[in-house]
């Protein structure tokens, strides 16, 4: 495959259909009065593995060829459910590569699909030095959780959709991290409306694709804890898809503290009774910080995953203080 077409991610849309759900596109009163226009929550924590990474997943494996023998990846945490999830419905063997920082909770969720999973390191990056191994030696197919062509066209099906149920929108908020989510979503929706923005959002530690678009090449990072864990990690020096496609196609890039985090988790709960990670939030972190460039027409963001530590989610909700390594953010009530 070569540049990223509009017509991949069709043929994605059909490969994943009746595996991975077409998600509901839906308004939030609430965010609609903070943003002076309609404000709506594309809702793929409501996917079978609780986050948008199965498009990808189901899209890469389920393109291999017959003879697989199994598949590997790194991940911080969803990417590795969606290709266990994936390999589990093609009866192939799963090898998932993550961090010591990555959840329990994601492990676990991991490990109840069957798969494999290997604690290596403290870093994304030594998790894919470990995937890379397994491929090598083992045999297995590697699975990039973003650089690679049917991921991205898998992901990029979300911005097919949500033009599809609103053609009028003006801008898409995407959380950003290796860039498969966002480059995909930035490719399907300018093929269709060229005027839209598509705006990656992420916090303002370990930014590694903000970074590395600042730098015109790919830089490695300091990956730290975060609420927004799911966004951690680098992009590879060798990146060949998501970084290009970030910085040719994106609008802009915005950042977020972690108390902003801390506090759009509060607000989607309290505003919209649902549960959503970190990363899911940053979107809204965005909105609610005033950080927002001028956009005409309606805004949607991509909540991206439910797949939380339900023990923080709850100090979070109750307002106490959440510890993330070296960092204390500090609990607050929540007010509107």
């Amino acid at each position: 495959m070569g540049r990223l077409t509009l017509a991949d991610i069709m043929a994605a849309s059909r490969t994943i259909s009746g595996v991975a759900a077409r998600t509901p596109l839906v308004p939030s009163s609430h965010l609609t009065v903070l943003a002076g226009r309609d404000f709506l929550l594309k809702l793929e924590n409501t996917q079978p593995i609780g986050a948008f990474k199965l498009r990808g997943a189901v899209n890469a494996v389920f393109n291999l060829p017959e003879g697989t023998r199994g598949v590997t990846c790194c991940s911080t945490g969803n990417h590795g459910r969606g290709v266990a999830y994936a390999a589990r419905s093609r009866g192939l063997k799963a090898v998932i590569c993550m961090s010591s920082l990555v959840p329990q909770a994601k492990v676990d969720g991991i490990r109840a699909l069957g798969a494999e999973v290997r604690i290596s390191g403290k870093s994304q990056d030594e998790a894919l030095a470990e995937s890379r191994r397994l491929a090598d030696e083992e045999g297995l197919v590697e699975i990039s959780p973003f650089d690679d062509p049917l991921v991205i066209a898998g992901q990029g099906t979300i911005g097919v959709e949500i033009l599809q149920d609103r053609p009028d929108m003006g801008a898409i908020l995407v959380p950003l991290s290796g860039g498969g989510l966002a480059a995909g979503i930035a490719v399907a929706a300018k093929a269709i409306k060229p005027d839209i923005k598509v705006i990656g959002v992420t916090m303002d530690r370990g930014a590694a694709m903000y970074e590395s678009v600042r730098a015109g090449k790919p830089v490695e990072i300091e990956e730290v804890a975060s609420l927004a864990d799911s966004l951690g990690g680098g992009i590879g020096l060798k990146n060949r898809l998501s970084f290009p496609l970030c910085r040719d196609f994106l609008d802009d890039y915005l950042l977020v503290t972690e108390d902003q985090i801390y506090d759009a988790m509060q607000t989607l709960y309290y505003e919209d009774r649902m549960v959503a990670e970190g990363a899911s939030v940053v979107g809204i972190a965005a909105l609610k910080a005033g950080k927002l460039p001028s956009i005409a027409g309606p805004i949607a963001t991509v909540l991206t995953g439910r797949n939380v530590d339900m023990r923080v989610f709850t100090e979070i909700i109750n307002g106490g203080g959440v510890s993330l390594g070296d960092v204390k953010v500090e609990g607050h009530a929540y007010a509107a």
